[in-house]
Protein backbone atom coordinates (compact mmCIF):
# COMPACT_ATOMS: atom_id res chain seq x y z
CA UNK A 1 0.00 0.00 0.00
CA UNK A 2 1.49 3.18 -1.06
CA UNK A 3 2.18 5.89 1.75
CA UNK A 4 2.03 9.79 1.61
CA UNK A 5 5.38 11.76 1.92
CA UNK A 6 5.18 15.27 2.61
CA UNK A 7 7.95 17.24 0.79
CA UNK A 8 8.77 21.22 0.17
CA UNK A 9 9.87 21.80 -3.40
CA UNK A 10 10.60 25.03 -4.92
CA UNK A 11 8.94 26.73 -2.07
CA UNK A 12 5.44 24.26 -2.19
CA UNK A 13 4.08 22.02 0.55
CA UNK A 14 3.86 18.72 -1.96
CA UNK A 15 2.94 14.92 -1.11
CA UNK A 16 3.92 12.31 -2.93
CA UNK A 17 2.70 8.56 -3.16
CA UNK A 18 5.28 6.23 -3.08
CA UNK A 19 5.71 2.85 -2.59
CA UNK A 20 9.38 2.55 -1.19
CA UNK A 21 10.65 4.61 1.08
CA UNK A 22 13.99 4.19 0.37
CA UNK A 23 12.80 5.53 -3.16
CA UNK A 24 15.34 7.79 -4.63
CA UNK A 25 14.42 11.25 -4.60
CA UNK A 26 15.34 11.65 -8.43
CA UNK A 27 12.16 9.57 -9.03
CA UNK A 28 9.75 11.56 -7.35
CA UNK A 29 10.97 14.87 -8.50
CA UNK A 30 10.61 13.08 -11.97
CA UNK A 31 8.00 10.88 -12.26
CA UNK A 32 5.97 12.18 -8.96
CA UNK A 33 6.19 15.31 -9.43
CA UNK A 34 7.41 16.60 -13.42
CA UNK A 35 10.70 18.07 -12.36
CA UNK A 36 12.60 17.15 -15.12
CA UNK A 37 15.65 19.78 -14.17
CA UNK A 38 17.74 16.94 -12.33
CA UNK A 39 18.72 14.29 -15.10
CA UNK A 40 19.67 10.92 -14.24
CA UNK A 41 23.32 9.96 -15.70
CA UNK A 42 24.81 7.20 -13.60
CA UNK A 43 22.53 6.40 -10.23
CA UNK A 44 25.64 6.51 -8.38
CA UNK A 45 26.21 9.63 -7.40
CA UNK A 46 29.29 10.00 -9.64
CA UNK A 47 28.58 12.41 -12.86
CA UNK A 48 26.16 15.10 -11.38
CA UNK A 49 23.56 15.18 -14.38
CA UNK A 50 20.79 14.90 -10.87
CA UNK A 51 22.45 17.61 -8.85
CA UNK A 52 19.59 19.65 -6.34
CA UNK A 53 19.45 21.69 -3.85
CA UNK A 54 18.43 20.59 -0.29
CA UNK A 55 18.57 23.45 2.07
CA UNK A 56 20.72 25.06 -0.01
CA UNK A 57 23.06 22.10 -0.09
CA UNK A 58 24.23 20.55 -3.64
CA UNK A 59 23.11 17.04 -3.33
CA UNK A 60 22.92 13.98 -5.76
CA UNK A 61 19.07 13.12 -5.55
CA UNK A 62 19.62 9.54 -7.40
CA UNK A 63 20.83 8.26 -4.08
CA UNK A 64 18.95 10.31 -1.69
CA UNK A 65 16.40 8.45 -0.49
CA UNK A 66 12.94 10.12 0.07
CA UNK A 67 12.65 8.87 3.80
CA UNK A 68 16.15 10.62 4.93
CA UNK A 69 13.78 14.02 3.55
CA UNK A 70 11.66 15.68 5.90
CA UNK A 71 8.77 18.15 5.16
CA UNK A 72 10.35 21.12 6.68
CA UNK A 73 13.63 20.59 4.60
CA UNK A 74 13.80 22.95 1.49
CA UNK A 75 14.68 20.98 -1.87
CA UNK A 76 14.99 23.18 -4.84
CA UNK A 77 15.65 21.69 -8.34
CA UNK A 78 16.60 24.23 -11.16
CA UNK A 79 12.84 24.90 -11.76
CA UNK A 80 13.25 26.53 -8.92
CA UNK A 81 16.42 28.11 -8.82
CA UNK A 82 14.82 30.82 -11.20
CA UNK A 83 12.28 31.79 -13.90
CA UNK A 84 12.88 32.51 -17.61
CA UNK A 85 12.00 36.04 -16.58
CA UNK A 86 14.21 36.26 -13.53
CA UNK A 87 16.81 33.89 -14.20
CA UNK A 88 19.41 32.99 -11.36
CA UNK A 89 22.79 34.64 -11.82
CA UNK A 90 24.47 31.20 -12.87
CA UNK A 91 21.78 30.50 -15.15
CA UNK A 92 22.20 34.45 -17.09
CA UNK A 93 26.01 33.37 -17.09
CA UNK A 94 25.61 30.28 -18.28
CA UNK A 95 23.63 31.69 -20.97
CA UNK A 96 26.00 34.77 -22.00
CA UNK A 97 28.96 32.50 -21.89
CA UNK A 98 27.75 30.06 -23.88
CA UNK A 99 28.40 27.04 -21.94
CA UNK A 100 25.87 24.41 -23.10
CA UNK A 101 26.62 22.05 -25.34
CA UNK A 102 24.79 19.01 -25.33
CA UNK A 103 22.81 20.12 -22.09
CA UNK A 104 22.62 16.81 -20.09
CA UNK A 105 25.15 17.60 -17.69
CA UNK A 106 24.43 21.48 -17.32
CA UNK A 107 21.09 21.40 -14.89
CA UNK A 108 23.64 19.56 -12.71
CA UNK A 109 26.48 21.84 -13.20
CA UNK A 110 24.38 25.20 -12.60
CA UNK A 111 22.73 23.53 -9.25
CA UNK A 112 26.60 22.64 -7.97
CA UNK A 113 27.51 26.31 -8.98
CA UNK A 114 25.01 27.97 -7.64
CA UNK A 115 25.20 26.13 -3.54
CA UNK A 116 28.92 26.57 -4.11
CA UNK A 117 28.55 30.52 -5.38
CA UNK A 118 26.04 30.62 -2.30
CA UNK A 119 28.92 29.78 0.23
CA UNK A 120 31.97 31.27 -2.17
CA UNK A 121 31.36 34.58 -2.72
CA UNK A 122 34.30 35.72 -4.33
CA UNK A 123 36.03 32.19 -5.58
CA UNK A 124 39.40 31.40 -7.45
CA UNK A 125 39.35 29.57 -11.14
CA UNK A 126 40.90 26.94 -9.40
CA UNK A 127 38.21 26.77 -6.42
CA UNK A 128 35.84 26.48 -8.99
CA UNK A 129 37.54 23.73 -11.01
CA UNK A 130 37.38 22.00 -7.77
CA UNK A 131 33.91 22.40 -6.66
CA UNK A 132 32.79 20.76 -10.17
CA UNK A 133 35.68 18.63 -10.32
CA UNK A 134 32.68 15.32 -9.55
CA UNK A 135 30.79 17.02 -12.55
CA UNK A 136 30.93 15.02 -15.40
CA UNK A 137 30.76 16.23 -19.12
CA UNK A 138 31.59 14.38 -21.72
CA UNK A 139 31.14 17.73 -24.37
CA UNK A 140 33.95 19.02 -23.19
CA UNK A 141 32.65 22.83 -22.40
CA UNK A 142 34.65 22.97 -19.38
CA UNK A 143 36.08 26.08 -20.02
CA UNK A 144 33.12 28.27 -20.87
CA UNK A 145 31.18 26.39 -17.97
CA UNK A 146 34.40 27.87 -15.57
CA UNK A 147 33.91 31.05 -17.14
CA UNK A 148 30.07 31.19 -16.69
CA UNK A 149 30.92 30.35 -12.83
CA UNK A 150 33.37 33.36 -12.63
CA UNK A 151 30.94 35.77 -14.41
CA UNK A 152 28.06 34.92 -12.43
CA UNK A 153 30.22 35.16 -8.94
CA UNK A 154 30.64 38.94 -10.27
CA UNK A 155 27.01 39.15 -10.57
Amino acid sequence: MAQRKSLNVNGKAVRIAIDDPGMPLLYALRDNLGLHGPRFGCGLAQCGACTVHVDGKAVRSCVTPLSSLTAQQKVVTLEGLGTPQRLHPVQRAFIEEQAVQCGYCINGMIMESAAFLAKTKKPTEAQVKEALANNLCRCGTHARIVKAVMRAATA
